[in-house]
């Protein structure tokens, strides 16, 4: 298959993904158009981009396989995509960290350590779409290194969204 033939597959892929997440957003704001959205408009609001980006990442899956599929054969790339991941996940560890030193301390309003703990919880949502990123990375990649690599970033990944799911729905805290 030539490369932009392959190029074609993926961009129609990640549209496909876009308007799937827009379908579902549609019938999700269909079915919550009453007097309760319109009053919390900026949660419903924040509930539809949630939903866009769960259905949208999931539906994702599939050109991003493709994607990686197609770029097997480049050593570089893996090379590169291992360094990234690794790169990512650290910054995982430190959100968290971020987030476990503030979650019980009176931070003034508008300081830069307030700012640094919501950004450290706005990184904590994405990491359940980057862990599932790394393992269909791990398990594509063509050399034992690099599929190592994504293995122990998307289980640095996996971490953080099971102790942001222990955090924010179990009320269970680690400090």
């Amino acid at each position: 298959m030539k490369a932009f033939v392959k190029f074609g597959v993926v961009l129609a892929g990640y549209v496909a993904a876009v308007l799937a997440a827009n379908a579902v957003v549609a019938v999700r704001i269909a079915h919550t158009s009453g007097p309760d959205a319109q009053a919390s408009a900026g949660m419903y609001a924040f509930g539809d981009g949630l939903v866009f980006i769960a259905v949208f990442g999931t539906v994702a899956l599939v050109p991003t396989f493709s994607a990686l599929w197609f770029l097997r054969p480049y050593r570089w790339f893996w090379t590169v995509l291992s360094v990234a991941a690794l790169a990512v996940a650290a910054t995982a560890i430190l959100s968290a960290s971020v987030y476990v030193m503030t979650a019980h301390l009176a931070l003034p309003r508008e300081s830069s350590l307030e700012i640094w703990a919501a950004l450290a919880g706005l990184r904590m949502l994405v990491s359940p779409p980057l862990a599932a990123v790394f393992v269909l990375a791990g398990i594509i990649a063509p050399s034992r290194t690099s599929r190592w690599v994504l293995l122990v970033a998307a289980g640095i990944e996996g971490a953080m969204a099971v102790y942001a799911v222990l955090e924010w729905y179990v009320g269970c805290c680690f400090i």
